[in-house]
């Protein structure tokens, strides 16, 4: 944002950065990613957002639920009740069904970048509770929104805020072995995959990475080219339907989204781990239908 460079000698810079960064931590994701590397690309996991599974149904039976349609592990909201995490962490040793990240619950409601520092406050209480959760459940990664651009908070100040307060974030990361996965969403910030890779480089810290949404970026992007660009920035995917005709966002392998094209750019930056489903929630029918289509997806179809 400082200087002005070609998009090659930029990406060139970013990815050396990357590299170095990495070099510097030793955390569990890097691990199962070296395992899982093959020439062809890593090995991708099926994952599924806790919500999407019926609320009617007990934890165990939601668990219990992702694993019978083919899911193997899920990404729970931040949870205060240490019975429930407990609950949680039994079904899951039950099923098989791994606790693989946590959503940070309030970064819409407390974002690290406004200019209300009782905001701020709370909005740190959760990330560092979410960040004992995943470590707490064996979870490698906490997902959050790092800033939000509005009318009251300029895109300068979100840059700045959120960067300053992860900061603060990272030494509990750290000691916890949680990486934060930053996601791309609808917040008016971050807006290329250009200026993504820079935020996250900046911190020359492995436990600040991206947490990439394949359906966010539809409306003013390419999954794929970010996907490239991002390289392995990336900790772990969200993939959702996007339709740009319509601009409605649809069930997976429906809309504009050139799959086929999005697995390529996965398998060409070697990507390994969790690709979770982020969709609207349903009955078994439903479930095991995504499921499927994220195998196709998983195939290349």
């Amino acid at each position: 944002m400082r200087e002005k460079m070609s998009r090659r000698d930029f990406v060139r810079t970013c990815s050396v950065g990357a590299v170095a960064a990495m070099a510097g931590g030793d955390t569990r994701a890097n691990t199962s990613r070296a395992k899982g590397e093959t020439a062809s690309g890593g090995e991708i996991k099926k994952g599924v957002i806790f919500g999407m599974l019926p609320g009617k149904l007990s934890i165990e039976e939601r668990f219990k639920l992702a694993a019978d349609v083919g899911f193997e592990g899920t990404e729970i909201g931040t949870v205060r009740d240490a019975k429930t995490l407990k609950r949680m962490m039994a079904a899951s040793e039950k099923t098989g069904v791994r606790i693989h990240s946590v959503m940070n619950s309030d970064h819409w409601r407390y974002p690290l970048s406004s200019d209300d520092q009782e905001v701020v406050a709370k909005g740190m209480k959760c990330m560092e509770i979410s960040l004992q959760n995943a470590h707490d459940c064996g979870a490698d990664t906490v997902l959050l929104v790092a800033a939000v651009v509005n009318p009251k908070v300029m895109y300068g100040e979100a840059y700045e805020r959120s960067q300053k307060q992860i900061r603060k974030l990272l030494p509990l990361a750290e000691k916890l072995k949680v990486v934060i996965g930053t996601e791309n969403v609808w917040n008016k910030f971050l807006l290329s995959p250009l200026e993504f890779a820079r935020y996250v480089d900046e911190f020359k810290n492995p436990f600040l990475r991206a947490y990439f949404d394949v359906g966010n970026v539809v409306l003013f992007g390419y999954p794929q080219d970010w996907i490239r660009t991002l390289g392995s920035r990336i900790i772990k995917l969200h993939v959702k339907g996007f339709d740009a005709k319509r601009i409605k966002f649809v069930n997976l392998r429906d809309g504009t989204i050139d799959w086929p094209e999005v697995r390529r750019a996965m398998k060409d930056i070697n990507y390994s781990g969790f690709m979770s489903a982020e969709l609207g929630g349903g009955d078994r029918d439903y479930l095991k239908g995504v499921s499927e289509r994220m195998d196709k997806i998983i195939a290349g179809e």
